[in-house]
């Protein structure tokens, strides 16, 4: 299916992104990655603030395609849209989506469900993604930045 599939199916809308949308999402991003990075913050918290900030980046390559998640499933849809827009691979994709559903536990379930190993690994994928988005972004549409 493409984005395109995904909008008819009420999954995505579309979206006119200006280069100031595009901006602040990233700088949501940069924020966030920068807050998981604050030492003596919880595991919880770091895994958090990089999870936001993978979403953020994620939600920015979206826009820059043209889109926006619809309410419903609005974080899943956007982790999924990765594969179309900025081509990650299923391994990298999957992995964010498992973070997905740990996040809804460590912040609405429980306290002190992330181990340390799962907070260092969410916030290298979002520094990764941040990096390799903006990339794609000055590629791909370059007047967006």
């Amino acid at each position: 299916m493409t984005l395109e599939d995904w909008r008819k199916s009420t999954w995505l809308m579309e979206h006119e992104a200006k280069p100031e949308d595009i901006r602040a999402l990233l700088a949501v991003a940069d924020r966030d990655l920068a807050d998981s990075r604050i030492p003596g913050l919880s595991t919880d918290g770091t895994f958090s603030h990089a999870y936001n900030a993978a979403l953020q980046a994620a939600a920015a390559a979206l826009a820059a395609s043209g889109y926006r998640a619809a309410r419903g499933s609005h974080h899943h849809v956007i982790i999924q849209s990765l594969a179309k827009t900025v081509g990650a691979d299923a391994g990298t994709v999957g992995k964010f989506d498992r973070f997905r559903k740990k996040r809804n536990t460590a912040e609405y379930e429980m306290v002190g469900g992330v181990t340390e190993l799962e907070a260092t690994e969410m916030v290298a994928l979002a520094a990764r993604l941040r990096k390799d988005i903006e990339e794609w972004i000055r590629l791909k549409h370059p007047e967006l930045l």
